[in-house]
C-alpha cells in the first residue's frame, strides 16, 4: 500500500497519485508548494492560467508540468465526487518528490543516457 506525506480522516478526504511521471522535479516541487493549502476552485484556476499563459510563476509557465498535475487535480476531485464530498469546500494539499532514474543504452561508445521521473500526491480534504 501507498503512504502518502500527509494522513487525514478517510471519509472527508480524496487522493491522487501519480507515479513516475516524466516531468521535472524541482518545477513540479514549485508548483505544488504553491497550490497547496488553496481552495480547489482557485487550484485549478491558477493551473488553467499557467496554461494559457495569462499567469507565470518566477516569469515561467511550466507547462508540462502544469498539465500533469492538472491532470491528477482532476483525478482527486472526480474521486470527492465518487465518495460524496463537497467539492467547492475542498483544500488542496501536494507534494512532490523526486522517483527512480532510469538508465537508458546509447551506443557502445557513448555514455548511458539518465532519464529522471517523479512522483507526485494530491490529497484534497475537506473543510
Amino acid at each position: 500500500m501507498l503512504k502518502y506525506a500527509l494522513e487525514l480522516n478517510p471519509k472527508k478526504s480524496a487522493r491522487a497519485y501519480g507515479r513516475s511521471l516524466s516531468i521535472s522535479t524541482k518545477s513540479s516541487v514549485i508548483i505544488c508548494r504553491v497550490i497547496s493549502g488553496m481552495n480547489l476552485i482557485k487550484g485549478k484556476s491558477l493551473l488553467d492560467d499557467l496554461l494559457n499563459g495569462k499567469r507565470n510563476l518566477e516569469g515561467k509557465f511550466y507547462t508540462n508540468t502544469t498539465k500533469e498535475i492538472l491532470s491528477l487535480l482532476k483525478s482527486a476531485e472526480s474521486n470527492a465526487e465518487f465518495k460524496g464530498l463537497d467539492t467547492t469546500r475542498m483544500i488542496i494539499y501536494a507534494s512532490a518528490h523526486q522517483g527512480f532514474t532510469f538508465y537508458r543504452p546509447r551506443r557502445t561508445k557513448m555514455k548511458r543516457m539518465q532519464k529522471k521521473v517523479t512522483n507526485v500526491q494530491i490529497v484534497l480534504h475537506q473543510k
